[in-house]
């Protein structure tokens, strides 16, 4: 499972020229799930992502963690992370997980973040989207549990 985190002022998500979610202060999540990928992945990322420090604390350290400054967190389907570009010029997705699995994964790591008390908002799994977000920074991360 690979999560790209980025830090953000505010994010919003379009679908069909309607805005569908939106978050203030947080971390957008960019969310690939590959074949390989588990109840158990889903677990250790969501607590991951919750505890991580990538908030500044008074001191301008990253020291303080998405439940520390009550933020939100959206996430968003994105299977092209799971893409390997490693021969040719054209992304291979056959380490992506069916979609029709992936989706399960996606709401289960949804569903764990809401249950640390995190509020969770979300894309549309397998929808074309406008992603819009002010990252603040900039702070990116990539976690992958593999």
């Amino acid at each position: 499972m690979i999560a790209l985190l980025q830090r953000v002022n505010k994010a919003s998500v379009e679908v069909g020229g309607e805005t569908i979610s939106e978050i203030g202060k947080g971390i957008l999540i960019f969310l690939g799930i590959d074949k390989k990928d588990s109840k158990k992945d889903v677990e250790y990322l969501a607590d991951k992502v919750v505890n991580l420090r990538i908030f500044e604390d008074n001191n301008s350290k990253m020291n303080l963690s998405i439940k520390d400054v009550g933020g939100e967190i959206m996430v968003v389907s994105e299977f092209t992370l799971a893409g390997d570009c490693k021969k040719g010029n054209r992304p291979s997705f056959d380490k992506a997980m069916p979609p029709e699995e992936a989706e399960k994964l996606y709401r289960d790591f949804i569903d764990s973040l809401r249950s640390k008390g995190i509020p969770v908002k979300e894309g549309v799994f397998r929808s074309f989207m406008h992603v819009s977000l002010i990252n603040e920074g900039p702070v990116t991360f990539i976690l992958n549990t593999r």
